[in-house]
């Protein structure tokens, strides 16, 4: 697959479409990508492949992707000031002690089929 600029940002803009209070009890209208990362980090490895990172902000976990080399972290604007990125491996495990399998299948379906939650 893919993971070209025109790849990641139809992506992109599927993910912040899709994310909703259903796929993160965090979610805020003024901020859709507070609480996103571990559910799309999953869904970014199931689109991509490649591998998921974590790295501490403010004392909790923060997850993102690495996909050929690069990082991709599509939600680090739910934080007010730049992330300091350890880029320490983690796993799908890990991510979904972060989420629930609800949610998960819900963005992984959202995104899938293009439409938004009702």
């Amino acid at each position: 697959m893919t993971t070209g600029c025109p790849s990641l940002i139809g992506l992109y803009h599927k993910l912040r479409d899709a994310w909703s209070a259903e796929t993160s009890s965090q979610w805020r209208s003024d901020n859709p990508a507070a609480g996103q990362c571990s559910v799309t980090a999953l869904v970014i490895q199931d689109e991509l492949g490649g591998g998921i990172l974590k790295t501490d902000v403010n004392g909790a976990w923060h997850f993102y992707n690495q996909v050929d080399g690069r990082r991709v972290d599509f939600t680090m604007s739910q934080f007010d000031s730049p992330i300091g990125y350890d880029d320490l491996p983690s796993n799908r495990q890990e991510a979904f002690s972060d989420t629930s399998a609800r949610q998960y299948e819900l963005l992984l379906g959202l995104v899938r089929s293009g439409k938004r939650p009702s």
